[in-house]
């Protein structure tokens, strides 16, 4: 049956945010509800459904503030490049000269869709409209609602983190090599003129067996940066539900949304960074060098 909240209800909750539909409170479904189903494990789902919806309002949204870019920028267009900018100053550091232009384009999206996923739990109706069934004791369950935030779905966040992990495997191997990838995981990194020989070997052992783990612990990132945003969001979803969509969970809601965005856009510029920020400052002495020279 189709629970459809009248117009008063509707206008309630966009003033207040304090009201849901489900009225048997049983909270949040960890899976995402089928709206169509095709068989044989596809369908398309809420969350799916909820992914394709921002991305095609955000790309609107952004070509309608910037309209037609100009040297003199409209109001619109200096909100886009002051945005922009904030995260260049913020990731470029990071990331390093060399890798920043191929890797900012991915991570600035990165940034926008999440944080603009994430809010979208912050909306009234989200979670709370679809379909379900009258129980005998009156109350309403739920049992498929219409929109579901993409980021509560660990089926989306897991694809979010193999789109980071595959970026970086082309990054890397663009920008430092297959040479100083090795090095950098397994190589000794003690300097060989200002330690004893036999010590530089025992060293050497030692980075290859640290390096081993460090290879077990990339190969786990993809997971663990599913997991910190699945859970952070679907978390959040769940205190939303089960205080009663309560005003004061919104503001931390917002702030939750915002630095999961932020965390998810950092690890991944990190992780970047570690393999590709090498040798910047040796770069900028040079160039600074060459400047004088001239």
């Amino acid at each position: 049956m189709l629970r459809v909240p009248k117009l008063a209800t509707l206008t309630a909750l966009f003033f207040s945010g304090s009201i849901a539909f489900a009225g048997d409170g049983a909270g949040v479904s960890p899976k995402a509800s089928k709206l169509i189903d095709f068989g044989n494990g596809w369908a398309i789902t809420n969350s799916m459904v909820t992914g394709w919806a921002v991305s095609i309002a955000i790309i609107f949204f952004v070509m309608w503030l910037i309209g037609k870019p100009s040297v003199l920028p409209s109001k619109g267009q200096a909100v886009v490049e002051s945005l922009i900018s904030g995260l260049k100053d913020l990731l470029e550091p990071i990331v390093g000269r060399k890798a920043f232009p191929f890797a900012f384009p991915l991570l600035v999206t990165f940034f926008l869709f999440i944080l603009l996923q994430n809010w979208t739990g912050l909306l009234p109706g989200v979670g709370t409209v679809g379909m379900g069934e009258d129980r005998p004791d009156g109350k309403f369950h739920l049992t498929a609602p219409f929109v579901r935030p993409f980021t509560a779905d660990f089926n989306s966040t897991i694809a979010l983190a193999i789109v980071s992990f595959g970026a970086w495997l082309v990054i890397i191997f663009k920008f430092a090599g297959t040479k100083l990838i090795l090095h950098d995981i397994f190589g000794n990194k003690a300097d060989k003129r200002e330690i004893p020989a036999a010590l530089y070997y025992v060293l050497s052992g030692v980075f290859l067996i640290v390096g081993v783990i460090e290879v077990v612990s990339i190969f786990i990132r993809p997971f663990t940066l599913s997991v910190r945003l699945f859970g952070n969001v679907f978390g959040g979803e769940s205190l939303l539900h089960g205080t009663g969509f309560l005003f004061v969970f919104y503001f931390l809601e917002l702030l939750v949304g915002l630095i999961q965005a932020l965390v998810f856009t950092l690890l991944s510029s990190v992780y970047i960074g570690l393999i590709c920020n090498h040798g910047d400052d040796h770069d900028h002495a040079e160039d600074h060098a060459a400047d004088a020279r001239h």
